[in-house]
């Protein structure tokens, strides 16, 4: 749930955040013959090597052809840079830190813009590596500027944005913009890599701090740190007009992610809306959202699309954990009757654990316009003192398998399930009015300790044998 945006420009993509740590050896020293060298204490006269390094981003980007590898030492860069030529399969262009050292790459003396900003830009580019850099401090003022830490668009394929750190990105407009990392595929964009970054502490306006927009097939945003945002934290999205073929997200992998306090509550281009989700699927195809853990957003996980007769299809939502998210756990279906829909994906092997902590009865799973075809089965949901399990207020619900499931019974708290706008306040209740989980089961799962968030199962509990 959001509210869209349109920019249908050349570019969006912001890049990721944390150090990486090479070891110092004499073998990578070595290896380094194709190295150019950049520093604060450099000349853009120099040769680019490591005793005579060039002083700009820029220059080193103008310089650095297939099977170059850019070692940037510490210190802070004031400036943006466009990388202007592609590697190869073979030979890779990179731009990196050098061994451990930091390196900053600001946005306090970018110059103002009515227009996308990003610290770094690739257009119709191959085969490039960005790892290592922090990205921080860029602002816009402009509602028609978009500020970004990396911007990816047209057909630049074989992008890997990895171990990067990326911070206070951020629009002052009330419906203003800014990404963290941005591809927008306005051509056919394939093989996208984003991996091992921090991305935190955004001010993004109508926009997500993460986001794949357009004609990208193939994609793995795996192993990220995604925090205190306001607004969602990864966004996969189609139908918007980005490209005009194929303008959709898909064939990708969202795993391993850590997403926590992403909340559009505040923002301006919301208000008081509870509406950012952690992970959120907006009309692409054949996603696998898999071993995440999303806790305190607004929405957890949400795969839906927003245009109407659109649909996020073959989306298989697994073995997360998702608690504490204010509204709800995990989403599908649009918000209402103007929006798509979800059709044949999976939400199984899940932890929900008391979501919906603002009261807003959205439960543990929510279910909203336009399911067709989806399977729920071996999830556990533990409900929040709304004590909702299942939210599900539209009849325009076909054909949907929910079974295998285990719902935490405790001790003096009644569950509610919502099933076609129709609310049961018993199990036994909800299982006979709807055919529903015939074979789940309403008990205590065991948990090994709920204090610290670990859902480990002890041995002998009664939901084993009916999650395997």
């Amino acid at each position: 749930m959001k509210i869209k945006l349109s920019i249908l420009s050349a570019a969006v993509l912001a890049a990721g955040i944390t150090a990486f740590v090479w070891p110092k050896t004499e073998a990578n020293e070595k290896t380094q013959t194709d190295a150019l060298y950049v520093s604060p204490a450099g000349s853009d006269q120099n040769e680019g090597t490591k005793e005579k390094p060039f002083r700009t981003l820029k220059h080193a980007a103008e310089k650095a052809e297939a099977g170059t590898t850019v070692l940037i030492r510490e210190g802070t860069y004031d400036e943006t840079f466009e990388v202007k030529h592609s590697g190869t399969a073979e030979k890779p262009i990179t731009f990196r830190n050098y061994q451990n050292e930091h390196v900053s790459i600001s946005g306090k003396s970018a110059p103002k813009s009515d227009s996308e900003t990003p610290l770094i830009q690739i257009r119709n580019k191959q085969y490039i590596t960005i790892h290592g850099v922090t990205l921080e401090n860029l602002s816009v003022s402009s509602e028609d500027a978009t500020a970004m830490g990396i911007c990816v668009t047209g057909s630049s394929s074989h992008i890997n944005i990895d171990g990067n750190h990326i911070r206070n990105i951020k629009t002052t407009a009330d419906e203003g913009n800014a990404h963290g990392i941005a591809f927008y595929g306005t051509g056919a964009m394939k093989d996208v890599s984003i991996t091992n970054n921090t991305v935190e502490k955004l001010t993004l306006g109508a926009s997500e701090a993460v986001v794949l927009n357009g004609n990208v097939d193939g994609f793995k945003i795996a192993g990220n740190t995604i925090r205190d945002n306001n607004n969602i934290g990864i966004d996969v999205i189609g139908y918007e007009g980005t490209s005009k073929q194929n303008d959709y997200a898909r064939n990708g992998v969202i795993e391993n992610n850590t997403v926590s306090h992403n909340s559009s509550y505040g923002n301006p281009a919301y208000g008081d809306e509870y509406s950012a989700g952690g992970i959120y699927v907006d009309g692409a195809e054949h996603v696998d959202i898999k071993k995440n853990t999303v806790y305190n957003n607004d929405l957890g996980i949400e795969a839906t699309s927003e245009h109407k007769g659109k649909y996020a299809r073959d989306i298989r939502i697994t073995d997360n954990k998702v608690y504490g998210n204010a509204y709800t756990g995990i989403s599908i279906g649009g918000y209402d009757t103007k929006r798509g829909g979800t059709i044949n994906s999976v939400i199984a092997h899940n932890i929900m654990y008391r979501n919906d902590t603002k009261d807003l009865d959205g439960g543990q799973l929510l279910l909203q316009y336009g399911t067709k075809g989806n399977t729920i089965e071996k999830n556990i949901m533990t409900a929040s003192d709304s004590r909702i399990f299942i939210a599900n207020d539209f009849t325009k619900n076909e054909e949907n398998t929910v079974n295998h499931n285990v719902y935490h019974k405790e001790e003096g708290k009644d569950g509610i399930w919502n099933w076609k706008n129709r609310e049961y306040d018993s199990f036994t209740a909800y299982r006979k009015g709807t055919a529903n989980d015939s074979d789940s089961i309403y008990a205590d799962p065991m948990y090994r300790d709920e204090s610290s968030y670990d859902f480990t199962l002890k041995p002998g509990s009664p939901a084993l044998p009916v999650i395997q």
